[in-house]
């Protein structure tokens, strides 16, 4: 259903990301039509048994607007989490965005570690070893899939 509201005052482009391992960051855009001194607050919860939370650090543009938020210490859980931005204007409703999202799909997964290459002259080649990337929620590693481009040898 649609929210109440102005028409084309809810935000757009609303987008998140999870990098290194536990901080995430999500960003939007004001409602196209949205009146000027609209401002929009960012709400979620990451499962039902957890309670709704305002953001508690807002990024905001040159006009003081919050157009997204940064979360620290987040875990990737098994259930979708609930995104909830509305806004305030004085002049007039103003529409909410809602969005459940996997947070596992929106992970950025840090590089491998220690890697390293052992290269000889006889036909063997090289030996190239590394260590999974850190994560929060990926316990078995053998999920990971890995592309080596070897530039020259």
């Amino acid at each position: 259903p649609v929210s109440a509201g102005m028409k084309g005052s809810a935000i757009e482009n609303f987008s998140c990301v999870i990098y290194n391992i536990f901080l995430m960051n999500c960003t939007w855009q004001a409602g196209r039509d949205a009146p000027a001194d609209t401002q929009y607050f960012l709400y979620w919860q990451n499962s039902r048994d957890e309670e709704e939370m305002e953001c508690q650090l807002y990024v905001k543009d040159e006009n003081c607007k919050n157009v997204g938020c940064i979360f620290q210490n987040v875990s990737i859980g098994m259930e979708k989490a609930y995104f909830l931005v509305n806004g305030s204007s004085k002049d007039s409703l103003i529409q909410f965005y809602d969005e459940y999202i996997d947070l596992y799909k929106i992970e950025i997964l840090t590089a491998p570690l220690n890697v390293t290459a052992h290269c000889t002259r006889d036909p063997m080649g090289c030996i190239i070893t590394w260590h999974p990337p850190l994560t929060s929620h990926v316990e078995n590693t053998k999920c990971f899939q890995y592309e080596l481009n070897i530039q020259n040898k």
